[in-house]
């Protein structure tokens, strides 16, 4: 594929932009979800991201309807193209078994496609952003649910604000495990605690799957981080919301198979 690719992960508070090719994902950038409210604004920003050129096509998913409906005439009117917009009824590379599956979180559905390409199934991702969330592809590789905790700066930021004296702290590892100060001893909690958390889940996830081994691919802004102490973490991906978009676009446009490059995902091992 001569032109790239354009991606676009809408989120609340941030855009992740995507530029893919027939094999994987190879650049990325973000923005201000905001900056869609403003129509120059936003074509600086994708016009620069771009470079010269047109993009190919567009993939994108969105948790926000109202910049949905900004987005997809912008690209019509810019770069007259007309998006690829996974939901539950676009999303291909998966089945999908869950009671009300127009509540799933696209960007969800996006990771569980990449996953189940790059690992087949069962499998299952975690992604560590403002709440830490597992979503769950089975044996016969439909989605089929998940769950949700509170993420870690969260958890850290509300001790912060409802406590007198509790400061607020930058997520890093700590790997003693008794605090010899306020700040270590919040560390301790988040980071170690949370890793407890992740491995109690995927041992039960197995239980309830009856498998002995099961794929687990971590993304999001920690997924690096909590990877280190987790060897029940098979790999990890910052980019695999993109990656889930790359994969259906390519499906429903017939623009040949995208390549496995489970190898590029694999965790690198712990010190």
């Amino acid at each position: 594929m001569k032109k790239p690719l354009l991606l676009l992960d809408i989120g609340n508070t941030h855009t992740h932009l995507g530029l893919a090719n027939a094999q994987r994902v190879i650049r990325q950038d973000g923005m201000e979800t905001r900056a869609w409210e403003n129509p120059v604004r936003a074509h600086k920003i994708i016009r620069k991201f771009l470079g010269d050129g047109k993009p190919v096509g567009v993939a994108l998913c969105s948790v926000v309807p109202s910049v949905t409906s900004a987005v997809l005439p912008y690209l019509q009117r810019h770069w007259d193209l007309e998006a690829v917009v996974l939901t539950d009824k676009t999303a291909t590379g998966i089945g999908i078994n869950y009671p009300s599956p127009e509540t799933i979180g696209p960007d969800r559905l996006a990771n569980s496609i990449a996953a189940k390409h790059h690992y087949g199934s069962p499998v299952v991702v975690v992604d560590f952003g403002t709440a830490v969330t597992f979503d769950v592809v089975d044996r016969k590789g439909d989605y089929v649910g998940g769950i949700i905790a509170p993420g870690l700066s969260v958890m850290t930021d509300y001790l912060h604000e409802k406590t007198a004296l509790l400061p607020r702290i930058r997520i890093r590892d700590e790997k003693a495990i008794i605090g010899r100060n306020t700040e270590q001893a919040m560390l301790i909690g988040a980071v170690q605690g949370y890793r407890g958390l992740v491995r109690e889940l995927i041992l039960q996830l197995r239980k309830k799957m009856g498998v002995r081994k099961l794929p687990v691919l971590a993304t999001g802004g920690y997924a690096a981080l909590m990877a280190k102490g987790l060897p029940e973490i098979t790999g990890v991906n910052p980019l695999l919301t993109l990656e889930g978009l790359r994969l259906m676009w390519h499906t429903k446009n017939g623009a040949g198979r995208a390549q496995n490059s489970r190898r590029l995902h694999r965790k690198t091992p712990a010190s």
